[in-house]
C-alpha cells in the first residue's frame, strides 16, 4: 500500500513541477534556469516540513512522492553543465552556489518551521 501513496504523490509532483517550471522561466529573460532552481527550493522546503513533523504516510504521500516528482537534481545537473558548455561559466557557477545553498536553507527552515508549529 505504500507504494500507492508514493505514485500518487509522483502524479501530483511531476506536473507540478514542468508547469512551475515554465511559468517561472517565462517571466525571466535570462539563460538562468530559475524555474529549477525555484521547485528545487519549494521542494526542499516542503520536505523540511514533512521531515521535521509528519506522520509517515503523508511523508510517503508527500516527501517521496511529491517532493521527489517535483525537484530535480538531474536537470539542476544538466542545465548547469550546458550553461558552462554553451560559454556562460559565471551562471553555472551561480546556479550550482545558489541552488545547494538556498536548498539546504529552505530545508533547514522547514524542519524549524515544523519545530514550531507541531510541538
Amino acid at each position: 500500500m505504500n507504494w500507492l501513496l508514493v505514485v500518487a504523490g509522483a502524479m501530483a509532483g511531476a506536473p507540478l513541477r514542468y508547469l512551475t517550471d515554465r511559468a517561472v522561466q517565462s517571466r525571466h529573460d535570462s539563460v538562468f534556469p530559475w524555474g529549477t532552481l525555484t521547485v528545487n527550493v519549494a521542494g526542499c522546503l516542503l520536505l523540511g516540513l514533512l521531515t521535521g513533523a509528519a506522520p509517515h504516510r503523508l511523508q510517503l504521500l508527500l516527501g517521496t512522492g511529491l517532493c521527489g516528482a517535483l525537484t530535480t537534481y538531474s536537470t539542476f545537473s544538466y542545465e548547469t553543465v550546458r550553461l558552462a558548455r554553451d560559454g556562460a561559466r559565471g551562471y553555472a557557477a551561480a546556479n550550482a552556489a545558489v541552488s545547494v545553498v538556498c536548498g539546504l536553507a529552505a530545508a533547514c527552515a522547514g524542519v524549524a518551521l515544523a519545530g514550531v508549529m507541531w510541538k
